[in-house]
C-alpha cells in the first residue's frame, strides 16, 4: 500500500535576496514522502507568492488533502491537480523516487549515476551596478560562460550603462548573456528598450512586458531585434500549441512546479519543438529535493545545453542530498546516492 507523509518545511536564505518580487528571506515548501513495500521515496511541492497560479492560504491543507485521497488508495493519477501544478510536480516526483527504490535517482543518466557534470548558468541576484558588475566576475572566475541577469528594476538608463560596462569587460566570445525583465515592461516602452539593447549581443530576453497580453506580445516577437522568451506567460495557459501559434516566441522557459511537473513540461516541448521554438529548463528555489529532481531530468533530455538550474547553496539549512556544485555545474556524489533522508532529516519547521 502507498503512504505519502506531509511535511511542511521553512528553508531560510543564507542572505536576503532580492528579486523582482520583494526581498526573500524565507521560502516555505512541502516534502512529501512516499512509501511503499519497505520503500521510500521523496518529493517536493511550493508555491511563489505572487507567481504560482496554486498559491492559496490553505495551501498544505489542499496538499494534505490530495495525499489522505491516495492514502484511502485511489490511484495516484484520479485527483484533479489542474489548479494544483506544484502539487503535480511533488507528486509526480517523489513517485518517481520511489519507483527506482528510493534511491534519489529518478532517471538513469551520466549525471545521475555521478559520472558527469550537468552545466548551468550563473544567475545574478538584483543589486547595485558594482554589486552586479562583482556578481559577474565572481560567477566568470567560477568558471560560468552563461551568465543571466534581472533587467527592469533600474532606471533603463542605468541598466543600459551596466550591460554596456559588462559587455566591455566581457565580450561574447567569452560570456553568453541572457537577460529576464519579468514583465517589468510597458508594451509602449519595450520596442524601443530591446533596440536599445540590440548591440549587446544577447542571447534572448525573457518576458519583456506582463503575461496576458497576447497581441503586444505577438508584435514584439515578430520584430524585436532580440530574440524573445516567454516566461510567466505560460503559467495560466491551457493549451501550449494554441498560446505558442499565437505569439511565436523564439523560446520558452519550463519551471516544472509552475507548470504542473515533468510531463506537463514536456508537452510543452512537443509543441515547442513542432513550431521550430528553443526551450529552456529553470529550476524555481526548490530545496535539493526538487532540485535533484529537475537537474536529473534535465539530463535526460538534454545534458549538452546549459540551463537555469540552481546549486543548492541559498539557504542555510537544506536538505542534505549529493548534490554538490562543480565550477559551473551541477554534480551529484554517486558515493552518498544510497543515503536514506529519514535518517538525515532534520526537524520540520
Amino acid at each position: 500500500m502507498l503512504t505519502l507523509t506531509v511535511l511542511p518545511f521553512t528553508l531560510h536564505f543564507k542572505r536576503p535576496a532580492t528579486t523582482s518580487r520583494g526581498v526573500l528571506r524565507a521560502r516555505k515548501v512541502v516534502l512529501l514522502r512516499a512509501e511503499r513495500h519497505g520503500a521510500v521515496g521523496w518529493g517536493e511541492c511550493g508555491v511563489v507568492p505572487g507567481l504560482s497560479r496554486d498559491d492559496r492560504a490553505d495551501y498544505v491543507d489542499a496538499v494534505r488533502s490530495v495525499c489522505a485521497v491516495i492514502n484511502r488508495g485511489a490511484d495516484p493519477a484520479e485527483p484533479d491537480l489542474t489548479g494544483l501544478p506544484s502539487v503535480a510536480f511533488g507528486l509526480e516526483t517523489v513517485l518517481l523516487d520511489l519507483a527506482g527504490g528510493g534511491r534519489q535517482r529518478l532517471f538513469d543518466t551520466p549525471f545521475s549515476r555521478g559520472e558527469a557534470a550537468l552545466p548551468i548558468h550563473g544567475l545574478i541576484w538584483m543589486d547595485t551596478p558594482a554589486g552586479t558588475l562583482a556578481q559577474v566576475e565572481s560567477k566568470v572566475a567560477q568558471g560560468c560562460r552563461v551568465i543571466k541577469l534581472k533587467v527592469g528594476a533600474l532606471p533603463f538608463d542605468e541598466e543600459l550603462a551596466l550591460l554596456r560596462d559588462l559587455r566591455g569587460q566581457w565580450p561574447v566570445r567569452e560570456i553568453e548573456l541572457r537577460l529576464d525583465a519579468n514583465g517589468a515592461w510597458q508594451p509602449a516602452e519595450a520596442q524601443d528598450h530591446l533596440q536599445r539593447l540590440a548591440d549587446l549581443d544577447v542571447a534572448f530576453l525573457e518576458q519583456p512586458i506582463q503575461s496576458g497580453q497576447p497581441n503586444e506580445m505577438a508584435a514584439l516577437c515578430a520584430t524585436s531585434p532580440i530574440p524573445i522568451a516567454l516566461d510567466e506567460e505560460l503559467i495560466a495557459a491551457s493549451n501550449p500549441s494554441a498560446l505558442l501559434e499565437t505569439i511565436r516566441p523564439q523560446h520558452i522557459v519550463l519551471k516544472p512546479s509552475l507548470l504542473g511537473g515533468l510531463g506537463a513540461c514536456e508537452g510543452w516541448i512537443r509543441a515547442a519543438r513542432r513550431l521550430g521554438i528553443g526551450w529552456w529548463i529553470n529550476s524555481l528555489l526548490e530545496s535539493t529535493v526538487g532540485l535533484n529532481a529537475i537537474a536529473q531530468w534535465t539530463s535526460a533530455l538534454d545534458d549538452g545545453r546549459v540551463h537555469g538550474l540552481g546549486a543548492g547553496q541559498l539557504f542555510s539549512n537544506n536538505v542534505p542530498l549529493p548534490l554538490r556544485l562543480d565550477g559551473c555545474g551541477l554534480r551529484i556524489d554517486p558515493a552518498a546516492t544510497a543515503a536514506k533522508l529519514d535518517e538525515l532529516w532534520p526537524q520540520p519547521s
